[in-house]
């Protein structure tokens, strides 16, 4: 004898409901037209534009990376460039340089007597500013002088070097020199700086041209 559903046991009411509700959302997924079935289609093609969206996502880390180590580089030739700008400026910076000079010569124990500057002299890439130098002091805070001079921030060369003798009287000197003064040199020092970018087109411009055989 057939009973009703009303008289099946609750556990099974609820498996048939339970199955009854998954029949109809797989028949709501998949019955063309239906709203559920629109957004699975939906759903699927954008998880098929998402797939090559990944890809360069994951070729974009690796830029991402890149970019990192550019960066540190960069810095680090910011660095670089802003040494050597203090080396080889791009101005001359006349002033700094000769005060520069002055205290080394007074932290040495030399006397710088005469300072004369010199013309400027154009390099392919640089300029050459040179300065004709008259000092004395006592032997060993001369060579004290030349070895801070070679330690200054800028490039500096040291050329037509003449030492002599003050002897016993320093009467050698054309000025009154202090105790223990015992060497009179007279030397050319020359620094360097870049100019601006005009300045150098400039002396490139103003090299003669080579003759034509």
């Amino acid at each position: 004898m057939a009973t009703s559903f009303k008289e099946w046991p609750w556990p099974l009411q609820a498996l048939f409901y339970l199955g009854l509700a998954v029949v109809v959302v797989l028949a709501a997924f998949y019955v063309p037209g239906s709203p559920l079935a629109s957004v699975r289609s939906q759903l699927e093609s954008a998880q098929t534009e998402m797939k090559p969206l990944e890809a360069d996502v994951e070729s974009l880390r690796v830029y991402k990376q890149r970019r990192a180590e550019l960066q540190s580089d960069m810095d680090a030739l910011q660095k670089q460039l802003a040494t050597l700008q203090t080396i080889v400026p791009e101005d001359k910076q006349a002033d700094q340089f000769i005060l520069m000079v002055q205290r080394a010569a007074a932290t040495s124990g030399v006397t710088i007597r005469t300072l004369t500057a010199q013309a400027v002299s154009q390099q392919q890439y640089y300029f050459e500013m040179p300065f004709e130098i008259d000092a004395d002091g006592p032997y060993y805070s001369v060579l004290d002088f030349f070895s801070r001079i070679g330690r200054l921030s800028r490039i500096i060369n040291v050329g037509n070097l003449k030492l002599s003798s003050l002897g016993g009287h320093n009467s050698g000197s054309k000025f009154r020199v202090a105790p223990g003064t015992s060497v009179n040199g007279d030397f050319t020092i020359t620094t360097f700086f870049t100019g601006s970018a005009e300045q150098q087109v400039s002396a490139s411009q103003k090299k003669p041209a080579k003759a034509k055989r």
